[in-house]
């Protein structure tokens, strides 16, 4: 894929992930969402199982798994249906996808340019701040590719 399309398609994503943003708006209930949606529709764990499909006393070890994280999408679906819910599934970036390569490659670029001008220092030609800045941009523009941004941890 092409740099302007990646970028393009990262502007995409971030348009239609923006409306999940603060996240801590969707912060899991203590008991889980399945449990939080049973109990608020007044549903019993015995009829919750009969929409299910399964035996009564596995609800229990269901919500649990729910509320600890370790349950099954699949599961989660089935369950969410159950409760006439639809299940929303999405990675929600802490920043947009743009800033998070902008901020990559510029951390790159200053490791990789700092080297040279460590060197510059110790021979007394250094650089003043706007001109690192300037050599940066620079080099982020015209050597980094997306696809070298992650090579490293």
């Amino acid at each position: 894929m092409k740099p302007d399309i990646r970028q393009k398609a990262r502007q995409r994503l971030d348009e239609r992930l923006m409306p999940l943003k603060p996240t801590d708006r969707f912060q899991v209930p203590p008991k889980g969402w399945i449990r939080a949606i049973r109990e608020a529709l007044g549903m019993t764990g015995v009829q919750f199982a009969r929409r299910l499909h399964v035996k009564p006393q596995s609800i229990d070890a269901l919500e649990k798994s729910e509320a600890n994280g370790v349950i099954k999408i699949e599961t989660l679906r089935r369950a969410a249906e159950a409760l006439d819910c639809t299940l929303v599934y999405a990675l929600v970036p802490n920043s947009t996808l743009e800033e998070a390569v902008r901020v990559r490659a510029h951390k790159i670029a200053l490791r990789d340019l700092g080297r040279v001008a460590h060197t510059m220092r110790l021979e007394a030609q250094g650089t003043t701040d706007a001109d690192l800045e300037a050599r940066i941009e620079a080099y982020v523009r015209d050597t980094l590719r997306d696809r070298d941004l992650w090579e490293q941890p």
